[in-house]
């Protein structure tokens, strides 16, 4: 039943104190005062009782009519411009609309938060062994004069401060295990086809020794990856090459998340005085991960518990 919080009367006391008024031929002040409430509202009470029990419910508070409502027509706008991901603000702008209208549009449509909203679902897959398909990325990073912003919190002058505090870019190449998560990374000059050739060889040697036997890789369409020095490194090693379809980027969705994983637990994660210092920590990080860090999607298990040598510390 619909009675507000603070109701003085329940349905039942509603009905009766109506009822004594209509029925039983009681005044409104004394049926009021037997009920504890105004004469006004035993007026109101007795007025419904008459145009039957169910006006003795609660009547919501909103107005029936909105002048200023938000047409249907709008409404539909808002949300395919919503799809098409463009935050709030992009569709007030573009629609001329408030942006405090907007957004609760936005928000009563359940279309308040982007998230993965019109983009496509999520095709998640696991391979079925170690070694079945590994996942070659390359991330670009600055190498390190001195402390920059993230460590002093400046906001202005990025330009500058790129120019000062970096001295040209380091490469990070990766390589992630689709089915055990086990994860390979280096730091290296370029990113050149020799140099990930040279890298992929690494990397195939590093599961060799947790007992993973490589098949396939799946890289971008980077140009490192497309040039034939790799692709003869991949046939000397047995190896398969795959690449993603242009623009599809989620296809290596484990080494992108891994990357990111990266980034925050190492890169970013403490103040390094040099490029080289950094570096250094990497290892242990590194062996972290491999070995400790509890993995999600492993039933929160480290990658290390998925490869042939369970408990391996190598």
């Amino acid at each position: 039943m619909d009675l507000h919080a603070n109701a003085a009367l329940s349905w039942s006391g509603r009905r009766e104190l109506a009822a004594r008024v209509v029925d039983q031929g009681w005044t409104l002040a004394a049926a009021a005062e037997a009920a504890g409430v105004s004469v006004r509202c035993a007026r109101k009470w007795a007025r419904r009782y008459r145009a039957g029990d169910r006006q003795l419910l609660d009547h919501g508070s909103a107005p029936r009519r909105v002048a200023n409502r938000t047409s249907a027509e709008r409404v539909a706008a808002i949300a395919k411009l919503r799809k098409l991901r463009m935050t709030a603000a992009e569709i007030a702008e573009t629609l001329s609309m408030p942006l405090s209208t907007v957004s609760g549009i936005l928000t009563r449509s359940g279309m308040g938060r982007l998230g993965r909203l019109g983009l496509e679902p999520a095709q998640r897959y696991e391979r079925q062994r170690p070694g079945e398909l590994v996942h070659l990325d390359v991330k670009k990073l600055g190498r390190i004069a001195r402390p920059g912003h993230r460590v002093f919190g400046h906001t202005s002058n990025r330009g500058w401060q790129r120019r000062s505090f970096q001295k040209g870019w380091e490469f990070v190449h990766v390589a992630v295990d689709d089915y055990s998560r086990l994860a390979y990374v280096e730091v290296l000059t370029d990113e050149k086809a020799a140099t990930a050739a040279g890298f992929l060889r690494r990397a195939v040697a590093f599961y060799a020794q947790h007992g993973i036997r490589v098949e396939r890789v799946l890289s971008d369409n980077g140009a490192c990856y497309r040039a034939t020095v790799h692709a003869l490194a991949c046939r000397s090693l047995r190896i398969r090459h795959l690449r993603t379809r242009p623009y599809r980027p989620q296809t290596n969705g484990k080494a992108e998340r891994f990357i990111r994983t990266l980034l925050n637990g190492w890169a970013y994660a403490a103040v390094y005085r040099s490029s080289h210092e950094r570096t250094a920590a990497l290892d242990g990080w590194l062996w972290h991960y491999n070995h400790r860090r509890r993995h999600a999607a492993l039933g929160h298990q480290p990658p290390i518990s998925r490869t042939n040598l369970l408990g391996s510390n190598s």
